[in-house]
């Protein structure tokens, strides 16, 4: 039997959120039946700390942090947050706009697991966190160039990866496309095309 959050329960600990950090939190809403808070980047410490400590919070575990590029804002990227309050059987989302030439306040005083997730979120996306004891990539290999789920990345990468038999040892080559890469045809239905397909005249035939 499917469990459905409670909107009412989460409308009011959004009220509870907006009156005790006016300051920190920008906007507070239920939508989708999930409780989003987008906050400040400098008040990011002060609001993540009060959601673990607050008695009426009690947000203890931070599942996840992630990140959304939007090349063609100011602030190009969201850094997005996800806790959950096994207390109070409650998730809450918090999001912090971020310039790319900004650093991010690093939660690992706060929650040490938030190490290797802000260490993905720079391998991935190339954004700084301030105090982080120890950001280098994790994802990519040492000296990997560029940040791959930036959207102006290139699907095909820089560079492709192989074992070399006789130089026993991984070799880096720049990417080499045998054949001229995803060029469509259209010729899909999937592509949106206009022609009719064989068994389409049944439709009609109703």
């Amino acid at each position: 039997m499917a469990v459905y959050p409670d909107t009412d329960a989460l409308s009011q600990l959004a009220e509870h959120i907006r009156l005790r950090r006016a300051s920190e939190v920008l906007d507070a809403e239920v939508a989708f039946d999930e409780l989003n808070v987008t906050c400040t980047l400098s008040g990011l410490p002060g609001l993540i700390e009060f959601l673990r400590s607050d008695s009426g919070c009690r947000f203890s575990t931070l599942v996840d942090i992630t990140a959304v590029d939007h090349p063609e804002r100011p602030q190009r990227f969201d850094v997005v947050y996800h806790l959950l309050s096994m207390y109070q059987n409650q998730r809450i989302r918090v999001k912090v706009a971020v310039r790319e030439d900004e650093s991010v306040p690093s939660l690992t005083g706060i929650f040490p697991n938030a190490n290797w997730y802000e260490r993905e979120v720079f391998d991935m996306f190339g954004i700084l966190f301030s105090e982080h004891p120890d950001l280098r990539r994790i994802l990519t290999d040492y000296g990997f160039h560029g940040f791959p789920l930036r959207k102006d990345f290139p699907t095909t990468g820089y560079v492709e990866v192989r074992y070399d038999e006789s130089e026993k040892r991984v070799v880096y080559e720049p990417v080499n496309l045998v054949q001229e890469y995803r060029q469509f045809d259209f010729l899909s239905p999937w592509e949106g095309a206009k022609y009719v397909l064989p068994g389409d005249e049944k439709q009609g035939a109703k």
